[in-house]
């Protein structure tokens, strides 16, 4: 969510700091400040809104020195303002903080009695209060940062900054992730390789109560516990956290481009062969199980949703899908025989991690799926596998998406060759089928000029919903998620079938209706409720393959031709045209494709 960039080097800091926080933008913000300490100086400058704002500011008023802490901010407590931004300075300490303090509420009456009152809204600046309060009691400064660090509640990676020491960083994670990062005679500290990677490609992952004294000549680990603890130190691949947009105008536009290439590449991974064999080797015996509980949010447990059909279709294995922020508050019974998946795109999605933890010691086996394989919810699983999508700037997930279902759509085919559901034939087929996806997505890529057409109409309209029928459902959730994140028109998504048990009421010349519509075994019901809508008024937006579009078509507003797929694997494919609708929608209506309003790419709040 929020980004931390820290520094001890040998060069102005104000500049690598903003560098950093910028290779943080794709997490979304609304603010961004740094603060650095020149001659023993603390001192800070922060700005509203973009980071060229900052960059503006520093301009007009430079901030000197070597030593210094960094923050993309994206509101909790407190609106977002220049006053509300990070870093919080009191006396003698300056604060960046990813996470919620759940209890600044009382750390403030405390420090009210001190005379000590808060300057903002944030539950951030209790921190800096908080640990200056232990400074004035005699403290040194790691030791104030180590009472101040042993009294908070909640999530946190935190770094601190303290007037008079320009080689002293002291970094703390629970719940939300960092890393420190090695230089030679520098040291530096980030809320992921990313913001790293210009400075550093030897990184030490900070462990769930950890905290780091960071000083040129090195770092010292503390555990929760604060006993000295060894860190390992792992050299990051660059190429697989460099990004830029490859002459794309946006970094979704380019992702949205680049998946044939990672799904042809997870494919490879996950079906050496048709027997599968690579899938046994990492350790997933699917007849231990009697079912499967998903947990993911947004975008990944729509992924969770369309395999949901994958696994009791091809496997014959229940699957139920629960939204992580509401899982474990419904305390869900478990046992041995319960599979528990989670899925997310950064692995360190704070509610999806907190009802891993959940599960951990009731389920008969936790395992993940995740772009990030250092992330917590990775660490934390009995065993991890990656997505191999890349790196994905872009808030709006989409090739993660896509290699969500694909690994999942690998196990589900995995699951029913365990279980004795389908033979040796069966398998090759529907290998053979989910090994075509990557070309069909190219074939779907070509439709990109109809889709802007259609766009162009579209971003017209205040409302829109989409429809699909069984996996395509969960794709129409999708659709309309998309469309209402970076576009901000209205959308819902409906099974077919639904629409006829409330939604038509919505149905007049002013509500397009866009359907999912391949040529498959329920099509005709699907032409039917397409003819409810058009009965009505409602414009259509049918996508589907020549023989559906020739089939059922007449009438529609606009059509969408896709390739012909056989099969189970549609959806993989009918993704590209969803996320191409909401891209040119985004762009004709002229918002922020890659960072649009509200929003953040890894969510580490709950």
């Amino acid at each position: 969510m929020c980004g931390i960039v820290g520094v001890l080097g040998n060069h102005q800091a104000s500049p690598i700091l903003v560098e950093g926080l910028k290779r943080l933008e794709y997490r979304g913000y609304d603010s961004a400040g740094i603060a650095t300490v020149n001659g023993g100086r603390l001192d800070r400058r922060r700005a509203l809104g973009k980071l060229v704002n900052l960059s503006d500011a520093l301009v007009h008023d430079p901030l000197p020195g070597t030593s210094g802490i960094g923050h993309t901010r994206w509101a909790t407590h407190g609106a977002a303002n220049t006053v509300n931004a990070h870093p919080h300075q009191r006396g003698r300490v300056a604060v960046v903080h990813n996470g919620i303090i759940e209890n600044y509420r009382e750390l403030r009456a405390r420090l009210k009695d001190h005379q000590i009152t808060p300057e903002t809204e944030t539950d951030t600046e209790t921190v800096a209060m908080l640990c200056d309060w232990h400074l004035s009691q005699g403290l040194t400064p790691v030791e104030a940062a180590k009472a101040t660090i042993s009294e908070l509640a909640g999530a946190y990676a935190l770094c601190f900054l303290f007037q008079g020491e320009d080689d002293l960083i002291v970094a703390a994670r629970k719940g939300s992730p960092l890393a420190v990062g090695w230089g030679k005679g520098e040291m530096f500290v980030g809320s992921d390789a990313l913001a790293l990677a210009p400075m550093t490609n030897e990184i030490s992952y900070l462990e769930e109560g950890d905290i780091a004294i960071v000083t040129r000549a090195g770092a010292e680990f503390l555990d929760a516990a604060h006993q000295p603890v060894t860190r390992p130190r792992r050299t990051v691949d660059l190429d697989s956290v460099l990004a830029d947009k490859a002459g794309h105008r946006h970094y979704m536009s380019k992702e949205i481009a680049e998946q044939p290439d990672v799904l042809a590449n997870a494919l490879k991974y996950y079906t050496m062969d048709k027997e599968g064999r690579h899938l046994l080797e990492t350790g997933v015996d699917f007849t231990q199980f009697d079912r499967i509980v998903m947990v993911a949010c947004g975008t990944a447990s729509l992924a969770c949703f369309v395999s949901k059909y994958w696994f009791e279709q091809i496997a014959r294995l229940p699957v139920d899908v629960d939204i992580a922020s509401e899982f474990r508050y419904r305390e869900p019974p478990l046992d041995g025989r319960t599979l528990t998946l989670f899925v997310s795109q950064s692995g360190e999605t704070a509610d999806t991690l907190a009802a891993l933890r959940y599960c951990t010691g009731q389920a008969g086996k936790v395992l993940s799926i995740v772009n990030a394989m250092e992330s917590s919810i990775a660490r934390e699983s009995d065993l991890a596998l990656p997505i191999l999508a890349g790196p994905e700037i872009g808030v709006a997930s989409t090739k993660a998406f896509t290699c969500q279902l694909a690994v999942l759509a690998a196990l589900a085919l995995q699951a029913g060759r365990q279980r004795g559901v389908i033979d040796a034939e069966r398998l090759g087929t529907l290998t053979d089928q989910l090994r075509q996806v990557p070309g069909q997505v190219t074939q779907a890529l070509s439709v990109s000029p109809q889709i802007k057409e259609v766009s162009a109409q579209l971003a017209r309209y205040d409302d829109v919903l989409f429809l699909g029928r069984g996996a395509l459902y969960p794709l129409a959730l999708e659709g309309a998620l998309k469309l209402k994140e970076i576009s901000y028109i209205h959308a819902e998504g409906y099974a077919s079938g639904e629409l006829k048990h409330g939604p038509i009421a919505l149905i007049d010349e002013e509500m397009p209706v866009v359907v999912l519509a391949p040529h498959d075994a329920m099509f005709d019901k699907t032409v039917s409720n397409m003819q409810e809508v058009m009965a009505r008024g409602g414009r259509i937006v049918m996508i589907s393959d020549a023989p559906g579009l020739k089939a059922g078509g007449e009438g529609a507003w606009q059509k969408v031709e896709m390739p012909v797929i056989e099969g189970p694997f549609a959806p993989i494919a009918y993704a590209v045209p969803i996320q191409k609708l909401a891209y040119f929608t985004a762009v004709e209506k002229g918002t922020d494709v890659d960072q649009p309003r509200n929003l953040a790419k890894s969510v580490t709040v709950e």
